[in-house]
């Protein structure tokens, strides 16, 4: 399967349907084509941090986390991928074509729902779910 959806409500669906093999629509052709011939012979191929929570659903293991797809805004997840690629809040203001006190705004309100405490742990955050 290769999909935009990184949401589990996609994603179980599809791997309970038999998908063994999860991209993104962003996957490199020569990526694609490599995982069409595993899939072909019965091997999957997971993009590592779908693999882990399919791992940890089928032990039983998955925990409720928040998931930044579902839980944030269109505009609170631009702006968690742009402080995760180093931008301040005035570039990121006239990268979204909004004022800085929204920006401020939607940064507080993503530190809220993530349960971090600052741009720091919010732009490590964005890396480590690979959101960039």
């Amino acid at each position: 399967m290769v999909a935009s959806h990184h949401q589990d409500e996609y994603i179980f669906p599809a791997v309970r349907a038999g998908a063994i093999t999860y991209l993104y629509k962003d996957v490199e052709p020569e990526e694609l084509s490599t995982a069409i011939r595993k899939a072909a012979s019965g091997e999957a191929v997971l993009v590592s941090r779908i693999a882990v929570r399919v791992l940890l659903e089928s032990q039983g293991l998955r925990k409720d986390t928040v998931n930044p797809f579902t839980e944030l805004s269109e505009h609170e997840f631009d702006v968690l991928r742009l402080i995760a690629a180093g931008k301040s809040n005035t570039e990121i203001a006239e990268i979204l074509v909004m004022i800085e006190n929204t920006v401020k705004t939607h940064i507080s309100n993503l530190l809220k729902k993530l349960h971090l405490a600052d741009r720091t742990q919010a732009a490590v955050y964005a890396w480590q779910e690979g959101i960039v």
